[in-house]
């Protein structure tokens, strides 16, 4: 397998398990700070595409942005896709992480069964 992009924010404890159980289990990574180099609309939408989840599972709904720009309720209220793209291209603090992209699966939160399944 070739190796796979692992988009994280450092400082976030999940990512930080992510990150150990990728050395821990062998798989190669390319690593990406989702602040420093935030996903494009466009990557997003094409990630979005290839995971099969719903747009809603990229946001971070945990994170303080999220709260404080009330996403939640612009989802609910029929946010299209294209925005919801754009929105999260905005702030790396908005999307969900981690995110792991292979050739044919992309990864959104860190489940380990899921991805045992996906990786090894």
């Amino acid at each position: 397998m070739s190796d796979v992009l692992f988009v994280e924010y450092p400082k976030c404890s999940t990512c930080k398990r992510a990150k150990a159980w990728l050395d821990a289990h062998g798989v190669a990574y390319t690593d990406r700070h989702i602040v420093e180099d935030n996903p494009t609309a466009e990557e997003l939408a094409a990630w979005q595409a290839r995971s099969g989840l719903p747009v809603r599972r990229f946001f971070n709904t945990s994170g303080v942005l999220y709260r404080e720009r009330n996403v939640k309720a612009q989802l609910d209220a029929g946010m299209s896709d294209a925005d919801a793209f754009a929105l999260l291209a905005e702030n790396g603090m908005l999307v969900k992480r981690p995110i792991v992209v292979g050739e044919d699966f992309v990864l959104v939160g860190f489940r380990e069964a899921e991805w045992e399944k996906a990786l090894l």
